[in-house]
Formats: structure tokens, sequence, C-alpha cells
């Protein structure tokens, strides 16, 4: 046991050492606000981890240094000890309240990143739809009507709405710096809402394993000035083709393609689906229609039978 208390200390050196050397983790290097609020929130669980750990390894010290096994006689019989009421209690609440402050901060944490990011209440957001095919991401911009592949560009201090879809499999969107990841799947709008705080290029890719190209299925987001990124948008409508139907059929097919700009988005002939909400809603109207026209029917028949019985 002394042998292993001392060696701790050297393993630990020996790991701080080699991991002295590696580049931080992006998700602890956040550069936009939601990721800050997802950044804080695994720390915050890692202390809580690590607290409970140094707690569990202080008690386990005190019980093997208070009661090892001592040189007692053969015939030496322990006292009986009938348990203790208030320890009990103890053990049992502490884990309870442990959970339960881990599970109002994690709520709090989702509900304040589905938001626009805070401090960003009176600017208007940037929409962007952010479409996934084997083995590729297409952003469409619908207000400035051009689309990329595999790149987004975005501008600095201003909310970005990223509205998800795929046209296959299910993709999972994830930019660790600017925020957490969500899925994109088929007939369906997700949203992720994110800004950037710093100029930058910043890593993303699909988290979701969808098949051979899985690994190869990344992109990066590059945050710059609001000038620089409406000279972008005039640079691509001047200088780019336009997206056509069959170009675009082209795209969906499963391959690893490059980077690519359009003066046009596939938005004009392939729609994007429903938001969730919208279909939420669309499903409760075609539900209360039917109500009615059942109720009417069944009105309708009713009065068929009192004509009959007349």
């Amino acid at each position: 046991m002394r042998k292993k208390l001392l060696t701790m200390p050297i393993v630990a050196a020996l790991l701080a050492i080699v991991l002295s050397g590696c580049e931080p983790l992006m998700v602890l290097n956040p550069k936009g606000p939601n990721a800050e609020t997802l950044s804080n929130t695994i720390i915050l669980s890692i202390i809580t981890m690590a607290v409970i750990l140094l707690v569990v390894y202080l008690l386990l010290f005190f019980m093997l240094k208070n009661y090892r096994a001592s040189k007692m006689g053969a015939d030496y019989e322990p006292p009986h000890e009938a348990g203790n009421h208030k320890l009990e209690i103890i053990w049992t609440v502490i884990p309870i309240l442990i959970v339960s402050f881990l599970s109002v901060v994690t709520i709090y944490t989702t509900d304040k990143v589905e938001k626009k990011p805070e401090g960003y209440g009176n600017k208007e957001a940037l929409v962007i739809y952010a479409s996934s095919s084997e083995w590729k991401w297409h952003f469409s911009y619908p207000e400035e009507g051009i689309e990329t592949v595999n790149y987004a560009m975005i501008p600095t201090d201003r909310p970005i709405e990223f509205r998800l879809y795929s046209f296959g499999t299910i993709a999972s969107f994830w930019v660790p710096q600017l925020a957490g990841q969500k899925y994109a799947m088929a007939d369906m709008l997700t949203t992720i809402h994110l800004a950037a705080d710093h100029e930058g290029d910043y890593w993303g890719r699909n988290s979701n394993f969808n098949g051979e190209g899985f690994a190869d299925q990344e992109f990066t987001v590059t945050a710059t000035k609001q000038k620089d990124f409406d000279s972008w948008v005039k640079d691509v409508k001047a200088s780019e083709p336009a997206l056509t139907e069959k170009e675009f059929d082209k795209l969906l097919k499963p391959s690893v393609v490059g980077r690519s700009s359009y003066s046009s988005t596939h938005l004009s002939f392939s729609p994007a689906p429903m938001d969730h909400k919208d279909m939420m809603k669309a499903d409760k109207y075609t539900e209360s229609k039917k109500g009615s026209k059942t109720s009417d029917q069944t009105e309708h028949d009713m009065d068929d039978m009192d004509e009959m019985d007349k």
C-alpha cells in the first residue's frame, strides 16, 4: 500500500510532462458565448467529480489507517455493531444532492444554449441552412443567395442561426469552439444557435458515424468582420457559377469532395423541410381537421337515420 502511495506522485508528474505538449481541448477553448457556457459546465462537472473523488480517497485512507486488521488473539471476537442511522441517511442524501445539483446545472445550460446568445438580443441573426449528404456539408445562405460546400463564412459579433437537415442518414453538426453538437435529420429541421466573438478558422465535423466517408466529413467555419463577410458575398455572387439541379444531384451522390462555392442555392428547387415546431403544429391541424370531418359525418349520418324513421 505504501509503495502505491509513493508511486502516485511520480505517475502524476509523468502525465503532466506528457500532456504539457498537447494543445488545449477545443471544447475547453471557446470562442463564442454558447460554447463558453458549455465549457464552463464541463469544467464545473469535472470539479464536482474531483471533489467527490478527493472525499472518497480521504475516507478510504482514514478507514484503512484506523480500521485495519490488528494482531489480536485467535479467540478475539469483535464487538457487534447494529449500524448508524445518521450515517446511513447522510450517505443516501449526499448522492441525491449531487445528482440534483448536476441536473439543475444541465437543464439551465441546455435552455441557455438553445436560445440566441446573450448580448445579441437586438441584432438580427444570420440564417444559414446546413444540410448534410454523404459525406459533405452544404451551406445555403437564403438572404445572400449563395451556397458553399464544406466551408462556411460568418461575421463576428452577430448571432448565427444554423438550420440543420440531412439528405441521407443522420449526421451531427458540431463546431466545438462555437457550439455544441446537434443532429441533422431527413424531413425535419433542427436549429443550433451560436456566435463568434473572435476572428479565425474553426474546425467542424460530423460527429455521428454514417458510413465509409465519415472520417472525411469535415468543414471549416471562418469568422471575419462584417465588412469582410459582405465583400466575400459579393465576390461569390460575381465570380462563382449558379448551382443547377443537375449539379446538385451530383453532389448528393455518396462521395468525398473539396470546397466549392455557388452564386445561387438549392433551396429554390429543393426546399428545406419544416421546423420541428411547425411540423407539430401541422400534425395537430391535420388531426383537428380529421376530427371535425368525423364529427360532421356523424351528424350527417344521424340526420339520415332520422329521415328514415320518419
